[in-house]
C-alpha cells in the first residue's frame, strides 16, 4: 500500500467520522483534486469510483463500522454511535 493510499483512506475516515456519512461524489472530487486520476476508475456501471486498494485501506479503519449505501452512493455508519 502506497502512503497516498492510507493518506486518503484516512481523509476518508475522518471526513466520515465528522460528518457521518461521506458521499462517494465528494470523495472522488477530493481524490482527483489532491491525488490525481491514478485513484479513480470507472466500474461497469459508467460510475467514477475509488480505487480497490484505497477502498480496502478506509475499510480496515472503519473495521466493519460503515455501510455503503448503493442506492445513494454514500457511506455510513451502522450504528447511531461512533466510536473513536
Amino acid at each position: 500500500m502506497s502512503a497516498a493510499t492510507d493518506e486518503i483512506a484516512k481523509w476518508m475516515f475522518s471526513e466520515m467520522k465528522n460528518s457521518g456519512v461521506l458521499y462517494q461524489a465528494k470523495a472522488v472530487e477530493h481524490i482527483r483534486t489532491h491525488y490525481g486520476e491514478s485513484y479513480i476508475y470507472v466500474n461497469e456501471k459508467g460510475h467514477a469510483s475509488i480505487d480497490k486498494e484505497v477502498k480496502k485501506a478506509f475499510k480496515k479503519l472503519h473495521g466493519g463500522k460503515a455501510a455503503w449505501d448503493r442506492d445513494a452512493f454514500f457511506w455510513g455508519w451502522t450504528s447511531a454511535i461512533k466510536e473513536d
